[in-house]
């Protein structure tokens, strides 16, 4: 079709910041998306037309916006969005649907929330900068991973300094220095049996503290990270290595097998046997 371009990422294991997919549409009059839920953070630029976003806030009221080119619109994990293109003018957008460690820092940087989800731009200079970075992601779609995550970086570079919302940044430095040294605790210590009040207890911090510190600062509670963490180091081993399901399993932290392919199927839809079928193993002679 000439007037989609459509792509999914190739690689979801990029832990601070990853995309999931990404593309261009000229939609026709009345098109329409929703009522949806997104499981990541998704961006729409307008490049030209006009359209509406309905989508509710924190208190599940649904607000109706109208946007024109030049705009945008951020739909938030768990947020029920609508959007139509305008009937006689509908809108042209390229989209990014990202998440990741630094994900909802970035959103909040640029003043994009619940409450207030459209982007407008303070300087039009850095707006068509960002418009630029996300449609080089999207019409170099086979480009390396690497490659394509540094525009995503660039991408947000532009939206949290562009955005007319942005908000400045708070000093955080104790608070940051805690997150980091409990994400280095889970990088060396995953393969273990460890608890949050071990993670609480790296960073000399009671659990209740910091479970709102880690959940504030990352956007998830510490163990359902934790778990996230390990199914994507699974997700390596299965297809980078021959090792066995079994000792996959173990080397991620969970020696129960059940439990394992449980977790990696709550992660990933479909069983570690099955992903690992689906994905080229990258041979080690």
């Amino acid at each position: 079709m000439d007037n989609l371009l459509f792509s999914v990422f190739p690689n979801e294991n990029f832990i601070d910041l990853g995309l999931y997919q990404f593309g261009w549409e000229h939609c026709r009059p009345s098109h329409s998306f929703g009522p949806a839920v997104r499981n990541h953070y998704v961006f729409h630029y307008v490049i030209s037309g006009a359209g509406t976003l309905v989508a509710e806030n924190q208190k599940g009221t649904a607000h109706t916006y109208r946007l024109e080119k030049g705009q945008g619109f951020m739909l938030l994990p768990g947020q029920i969005t609508t959007y139509t293109a305008d009937k006689e003018f509908p809108w042209e957008y390229t989209w990014l649907e990202f998440d990741g460690l630094r994900a909802k820092e970035a959103v909040e940087a640029a003043g994009l929330h619940l409450g207030h989800p459209v982007y407008d731009a303070g300087c039009e200079e850095l707006r068509d900068s960002m418009a630029n970075e996300m449609l080089y992601i999207v019409q170099h779609a086979e480009q390396t991973p690497f490659h394509l995550i540094g525009h995503l970086y660039l991408f947000l570079d532009c939206l949290t300094r562009s955005s007319v919302s942005a908000k400045p940044r708070k000093s955080g430095r104790i608070r940051d220095f805690y997150i980091k040294e409990s994400l280095s605790y889970i990088e060396q210590n995953f393969q273990s049996q460890i608890s949050v009040e071990d993670m609480a207890a790296a960073c000399g911090l009671n659990r209740s503290y910091f479970g709102k510190i880690f959940r504030d600062t990352v956007g998830c509670p510490p163990q359902e990270f934790l778990m996230k963490y390990r199914m994507t180091k699974a997700a390596e081993l299965l297809k980078q290595t021959t090792l066995s399901i079994s000792d996959i399993g173990n080397a991620v932290g969970y020696p129960n097998q059940l439990h394992f392919s449980r977790a990696f199927k709550n992660i990933y839809g479909v069983s570690p046997r099955e992903w690992r079928r689906q994905n080229k193993i990258i041979s080690t002679k």
